[in-house]
């Protein structure tokens, strides 16, 4: 093969010859370009097509993870969403709650209070039962000995215990009447 480029090379009037062209420089220059791409491709091609794989790998895992802390942003706002929900639900729920038992105990303070209102009314009504009685019977009393003494002024003597007390009851009967 290399004497048939020679050939070629050597006659300048045909072939690679007219074109201008060395055949031996040819093959020279197809060795080193070989040469050349196979050093290439063992020591710079390998290692660049290596480190552009894992920037390449790296850069798709990098989005894949973006697009994955989305779609969690997009779950734990769904979730804080509903929890909020949730818990303005129960406190609306708690406050509803502790308002009607506000009520209740509000209502039940009113009884107790109407109650105990009503109760010392009575209490009252009896004390007054009571001393409007004591007084009577101690105004009846002082009455008997003003009378006794007013009879015994007009009599002029003094009567027994049985006759002034029939005298003062008359008395008294008639006031009443």
């Amino acid at each position: 093969m290399i004497t048939l480029l020679t050939q070629f090379g050597a006659e300048e009037s045909s072939g690679i010859g007219a074109l201008g062209l060395d055949g031996k420089a040819l093959l020279v220059q197809l060795a080193t370009f070989i040469l050349a791409f196979f050093v290439l491709r063992k020591f710079a091609f390998k290692p660049i097509l290596s480190v552009l794989t894992e920037r390449r790998e790296l850069i798709e895992s990098g989005v894949n993870l973006g697009e994955q802390m989305k779609k969690e942003k997009a779950e734990l706002e769904a979730n804080v969403d509903k929890t909020l929900a949730k818990a303005r639900t129960e406190a609306d729920a708690i406050i509803g709650a502790a308002q009607e038992t506000s009520r209740d105990t509000i209502r039940e303070a009113e009884d107790k209070a109407r109650d105990k209102a009503a109760g010392i009314l009575t209490d009252a009504e009896e004390r007054i039962k009571t001393d409007t009685a004591r007084a009577r019977k101690k105004l009846e009393g002082e009455l008997v000995g003003l009378i006794s003494d007013a009879t015994e002024a007009i009599i002029g003597e003094k009567v027994d215990a049985k006759k002034d007390a029939q005298l003062i009851d008359r008395a008294l009967q008639g006031q009443k009447a």
